[in-house]
């Protein structure tokens, strides 16, 4: 009977430890996250993780969520959509050949969508479905700065953005190009 009495307490014992560990692991987090130097401003280096916390997830929300465009392409819709662009989207994804300079001091930094990546010759999120920048433009993205427009922009404007970015590796027509350089 003896042995029984000694097993019964060192499990016990760990269970008291275990919760003493995570009283004082709780408190100790909840003391930084008070008092610490938490990385709150733009130019602070992010959170271990903090990336992965909206990007892991957001494929697989926009692929569940995915809409084809409800209309074709055409200089009307390019034009449209340019005029939504300029007045929306510019101030912080540039224009053609006009970068917007704080862009890449915001956190994380705002995509030029008119200049070419670094590797190969996609231009912004031409390399993306229409559905997918849809998706991104209706909703926005947590922890970066893209706004929702879904209560702002009727369905037609955000599906004329979309398909106005689609081709933005394409030469598109001079009325379009006119609007987008506008000052």
């Amino acid at each position: 009977m003896a042995k029984s009495k000694r097993s019964g307490s060192g499990s016990g014992k760990f269970i008291l430890g275990f919760a003493a560990a995570l009283v004082l692991a709780l408190g100790g987090a909840a003391a930084y996250l008070r008092f610490g130097p938490l990385p709150v401003a733009v130019a602070d280096r992010p959170f271990p993780f903090e990336k992965n916390i909206v990007q892991l997830p957001l494929g697989s929300r926009i692929e569940h969520d995915l809409k084809t465009a409800p209309f074709g392409t055409s200089e009307d819709v390019f034009e449209s959509g340019a005029h939504v662009y300029k007045a929306q989207c510019a101030s912080c994804h540039g224009t053609p050949g006009h970068d917007v300079a704080f862009a890449r001091y915001m956190y994380p930094p705002a995509p030029q969508l008119w200049k070419k990546h670094a590797k190969g010759n996609v231009v912004g999120v031409s390399d993306d479905e229409v559905g997918e920048t849809y998706w991104k433009v209706a909703n926005g993205i947590r922890l970066t700065g893209m706004p929702s427009y879904q209560h702002v922009l009727p369905d037609t404007q955000m599906w004329q953005v979309s398909l106005l970015l689609k081709n933005a590796d394409q030469p598109l027509p001079d009325p379009v190009m006119s609007i987008l350089s506008a000052k």
